[in-house]
Order: structure tokens, then sequence, then C-alpha cells
């Protein structure tokens, strides 16, 4: 069984678990222990640790999740109504494919029940593990990285943190529809690399954009399956990982903020934070950054894909190519529609709505086409 490959959590974390009052967090999830495995039917959230770095030439110490743990544990919940488990952790294998695998027939398994896992690493290469688990799902997957660099490598590079971006889109099958990177910083990316986002047609957000406008991300997150966090795109001012110094990036605040993004999405069905230092300091912002994603889930609206286009008010923009938009009536969020073309081998089987935002409702009033509707309609029929 598939979750075999989850062990349960120590007695440290279980001692102190049984420390924390009835207020706070720890109080109010199940966890997995010798005795018990966590009922699957009655949680909505899933907490997994992966004990695997190897694929971080930098980091040379085991993951340690302890600190994270206990920090998120002694947080207090909001006003939630939301069934969380701690499953334990995945072990690191004899080599890394065999933590993959692990992971990814855990994760897949975890979807399939409609749980949301939230993976706790070790290094970023487990995304493509990650990716891989929605293959036995038969749909595209838009994959959001909150990163400073895009983790191209070379084509034959072996998987690592700093290039499994490149097997993700070279390795049959091929279900990624789109990459979106956010907060890249431009000296830790080369001009080739830069040119291939936008040769793919993904789409790359620079941090001081992002930061300048934290709104802009929102639409992002909304067409998101998977969101891939790296604790390297937040600066160790506020991360406090000065092991490995990072002068620019992402504020505590931004960080939770895009963290909520991801959890008050409808689509995102899985979330990871990885590339962390095992310090004590990075462990407090990790602790937060999950409490955010648990709050945005809990004021999920499920509008779309979920909800009726009833809901909506539609308006049609007539251009060269006639734009559809979409608003909520529930929070006045955007869409914009893909349209389904009949001819040629398309990616989409059907007309889709794309995630956007009312300023992109304006330019498109201005005769001005969305940049990501005219990159999603180009991925759809290349």
């Amino acid at each position: 069984m598939e979750f075999d490959f989850l062990k349960p959590l120590d007695n440290e974390i279980l001692q102190f678990i049984k420390e924390v009052s009835s207020q706070q967090l720890g109080s109010k999830v199940v966890f997995h222990s010798n005795e018990e495995f966590p009922d699957l039917n009655k949680i909505k959230i899933a907490i997994i640790g992966v004990l695997e770095n190897r694929g971080d030439v930098n980091q040379t110490e085991e993951v340690e999740l302890t600190h994270i743990r206990k920090e998120l544990y002694g947080l207090f919940p909001g006003n939630w109504n939301v069934s969380l488990g701690d499953l334990g952790n995945i072990l690191a294998g004899n080599s890394c494919d065999d933590t993959y695998f692990a992971l990814r027939k855990v994760v897949s398994s975890l979807i399939k029940k409609k749980i949301i896992p939230i993976v706790i690493g070790g290094s970023q290469d487990l995304t493509y593990a990650l990716y891989r688990a929605y293959d036995d799902l038969e749909q595209m997957v838009n994959l959001v990285s909150i990163d400073n660099k895009f983790d191209f490598g070379k084509e034959n590079d072996a998987l690592s943190a700093n290039s499994y971006l490149t097997k993700i889109i070279i390795e049959e099958p091929n279900n990624l529809f789109n990459f979106s990177n956010v907060g890249f910083q431009t000296y830790f990316n080369s001009q080739e690399e830069i040119d291939l986002i936008d040769k793919l047609f993904f789409d790359a957000y620079r941090l001081g954009d992002i930061s300048n406008n934290l709104s802009i991300a929102e639409p992002v997150f909304r067409d998101a399956d998977i969101v891939s966090m790296d604790l390297a795109s937040v600066k160790s001012a506020d991360s406090g990982n000065f092991d490995s110094f990072m002068p620019n990036g992402f504020n505590g605040k931004e960080i939770c903020a895009l963290s909520r993004y991801s959890g008050i999405s409808d689509k995102v069905s899985l979330f990871g934070i990885f590339n962390h230092n095992n310090t004590k300091q990075e462990s407090i912002l990790i602790a937060q950054i999950i409490w955010y994603f648990i709050e945005g889930y809990h004021y999920r609206s499920n509008e779309y894909p979920f909800g009726s286009r009833e809901n909506y008010i539609k308006y049609i923009i007539p251009l060269e190519e006639e734009l559809i938009f979409y608003k909520s009536n529930k929070t006045d969020r955007w869409w914009i529609e893909i349209p389904f073309i009949s001819s040629g081998n398309n990616k989409l089987k059907k007309s889709t709505l794309l995630p956007c935002s009312y300023e992109e409702y304006l330019a498109a009033c201005n005769q001005e086409i969305p940049e990501r509707w005219w990159k999603a309609q180009r991925k759809n029929i290349v």
C-alpha cells in the first residue's frame, strides 16, 4: 500500500503535541503515530515531510523538520473549518529515484481522495515527483514556482534542485500546460533562460514587479495546480537563513501573502516548500507560511472550475479576435475565455477560463490583447 511509505512522527513531536493547549493548532490535528494512522476520509489537508535533499549539492546536513512542526503546532488557528492531518515523513530511499517514486505514489493517492498535500522538503527537485503524481489523473498541469531562479539545466544533466524544470519539460508524458515563475531575480538567470521562457510561452514575473503590486500574482495562483516554493526566494533578513545569504527577495509579509493566494485558489491541489536550511529561525517563517495557506483554503469560494457560469457577468470585447470576459458575482474576480479550436492538435479539449485581472479587462477595452491570454492560446495549439 502506498501509505506504507509514510513513517510515523517521532516521540519528540508527539510529546510536544500532548503539552500544547486545547486552543493551539496541535490539538486540532490528527497525527500518524506508531499506534494509529489518520482516517483519510476525515481530513482535507495532509502535511507530509520528505527527508530527501540529495538533489541540492550545497546541502550536506540531513533534513530536519522537528523545529517546523513545533513552530506550526504551537500557533493558534484562525476561525477555520478545516480538518488537518500530519501523515508523518517519507524517508530518503536508497537512491533519489526511490524517494521520487514513494512521494509520487503517496501524493497521487491523496489527490485522488480530494485531499490537498502540503509537502515539506527537502530539496526542490522533489517538485518533479509532485508533477509526475498527476500522470494517472489524465489532466494538463499548471505549475507555479516561487523562486529567484528558473531551475533550468542542460538536457543531459542529472535531476537536481537546479535542473528539475528541464526534466519536466522534455520528459514524456508531457502533461505540463503552463509554467509560471513568481519572483525571479534577473542576475540569477542567464539571458538564454529568460529567452527560453518566452519561447515556450511560459510566464515569469520579476521580484520587483510583484513586490510593487502583489495583487498581480493572484490570477497566476488561481490557475495553478501545483505551487512549489523555494525558501531562497525570501531575503535572509526575513527568513533567518544566513548560511546561504540572500540580500534581496520577498519579505515575510509578502511570502505569506503569496502562500495565502495559493490556499485560496480553488484549483491548487498541491503545495510544496523546499530548500530550507534546517535553522530554527527559518522554521518560524515556514510555520507561518503553512498557516496562511490553510487560512486561504478556509476562504475558498468554490468558483471556477467548480462553479456554474450562470454566476458570472459576461463581457464581450470586439477586437480582431473576440475576447470574452467573465466577472464573478460572488467575489468580483475576473476570467477570460480561451476558446476551443476545432482544427489542429489542441492540448485543451474544450473551451476553458483563464484567471485574469480587472486591469487586463480594461486593457482589452483599449484594444490591447492580454499577454497571458495570447500565450495560453499559443500553448494550446503548438
